[in-house]
């Protein structure tokens, strides 16, 4: 008996060993599998991203203001980005999708990328479709990267070095980070509302417009705003720089559907027309306001139908995004030519009247052309478009108090600290000298 006991339980452990292996197969076979496509789409729009900051911003902001200060510009975008991007790795992922279920604040669990490694995936927006971890933090750091640099055209030409990467580290921990987990975070306080925001109207360019604003106004006026001539030194630069913004966008708004599908067709489309549109409604509006079209003017149309699009380019449909295009131009002409004169703060390119009212725009009206009846995806179950558009307002209204307040509370600490800006004789002899010890031009 007991022999045959023995002989019972030793096929039994040999049937289970046998089984092992079957069973794991049937397991890894049930684990979803990063699509390489999609993997190869999404190292691409990173990249793309990255062109948009590197030499991209750089060098639309550099041509914007004068030969003496274009090193620093550049030198600025770049210290920023390179430190916000050790940064994210170290603690802003994990303060954005860290996955605690706080609505303001991502949590502890992936600090230094614990746990975050080669096999580990992130989902898309399709069922069953996942792409590699690292490779959706890389994207999103990418994001985290141009963000402050979109700031410092605001107050360009007089701020200190120092400042502005102090600045920027601290408003990337404390308002970027939070507003990156409320938006896009599952458990986040404006995701969970239902808003509207595909590639980052709020969190990038409404984010950046305000907090440009309140240090356009906390930093001051340039010395001899108003009376010394301050016009851009090199307009083909910042052609070159915006060109570049254009392409990179298309990593920007196509790869924040984080698959190579429909929904990435869909913002490229837009990506295409409403920038388009937005550069004839700027010329247009130039013509009859000042009698000619200027490359600036163009320029600076585009930027602002990218701005516009970026939260409604995968929900919105082709002819929605040309409306969006013609609207915003006029609309972000009138604050640059007319509310920034009539209030006489110095943002020297122009962030708030560009990013901050275009981000605010494109959120809104994402409300509206992202009804099925106007050839936008639709809403969500028994939401309406009334709905839809007071959840945009909310989450712009949300963002704007917790970038404008708090902004202004890191500006008050950075100037306590090291101080915001430069002495007026530093000023006048230009940054690239009195802050690097070199010089654009020879």
């Amino acid at each position: 008996m007991m022999k045959s006991l023995k002989l019972v339980t030793g096929l039994a452990l040999a049937s289970a060993a046998l089984a092992m292996p079957a069973l794991a197969q049937d397991a890894a076979a049930a684990a979803p599998v990063p699509d390489k496509g999609d993997t190869a789409f999404m190292f691409l729009s990173t990249v793309l991203v990255l062109f948009m900051t590197v030499p991209g911003l750089g060098l639309f902001y550099g041509g914007l203001v004068r030969s003496k200060n274009m090193l620093s510009v550049l030198l600025q975008v770049t210290v920023i980005a390179a430190s916000v991007m050790i940064a994210w790795v170290l603690y802003g992922y994990s303060f954005a999708f860290g996955g605690s279920e706080n609505p303001f604040f991502g949590g502890f669990a992936k600090l230094f990328l614990s746990g975050v490694d080669a096999t580990t995936t992130s989902a898309t927006f399709s069922k069953d479709v996942v792409i590699p971890e690292y490779i959706f933090m890389l994207f999103q750091m990418t994001f985290a990267a141009i963000t402050p640099g979109l700031i410092i055209g605001a107050f360009a030409e007089r701020i200190k070095f120092s400042a502005a990467v102090l600045f920027s580290l601290l408003w990337v921990t404390f308002v970027y980070f939070p507003v990156a987990h409320m938006v896009w975070d599952a458990n986040g306080l404006i995701f969970g509302w239902g808003a509207l925001d595909f590639a980052g109207g709020t969190v990038v360019h409404i984010n950046a417009g305000i907090a440009g604003l309140v240090g356009a106004i906390m930093v001051g006026k340039r010395t001899g705003y108003g009376k010394d001539n301050m016009a851009p030194h090199s307009l083909t630069l910042t052609y070159v720089g915006a060109a570049m913004l254009w392409v990179g966008w298309f990593g920007f708004n196509a790869g924040s559907n984080l698959e190579a599908s429909g929904g990435a067709m869909i913002a490229t489309v837009n990506t295409f027309i409403a920038t388009a549109a937005a550069i004839l409604s700027w010329c247009l509006v130039e013509s009859i306001a000042r009698g000619k079209a200027s490359m600036l003017g163009a320029v600076s149309g585009m930027i602002a139908g990218l701005v516009a699009i970026t939260p409604a380019a995968g929900v919105v449909g082709p002819m929605g995004a040309i409306v969006m295009g013609l609207i915003v131009s006029p609309l972000c002409y009138f604050f640059v030519a007319v509310v920034k004169n009539k209030f006489g703060y110095d943002d020297t390119a122009d962030v708030f009247g560009v990013h901050g009212v275009g981000g605010v725009f494109g959120a809104i009206a994402t409300g509206f052309f992202a009804s099925a009846s106007l050839g936008g995806v639709g809403y969500v179950g028994e939401v309406t478009m009334g709905g839809q558009v007071i959840t945009q307002i909310k989450a712009v209204v949300v963002t704007l108090l917790w970038t404008g307040i708090g902004s202004a509370i890191l500006y008050k600490i950075v100037d306590l600290i090291v101080g915001l800006r430069v002495p007026v004789e530093a000023e006048r002899e230009g940054l690239d000298l009195s802050s690097h010890g070199e010089s654009a031009y020879h």
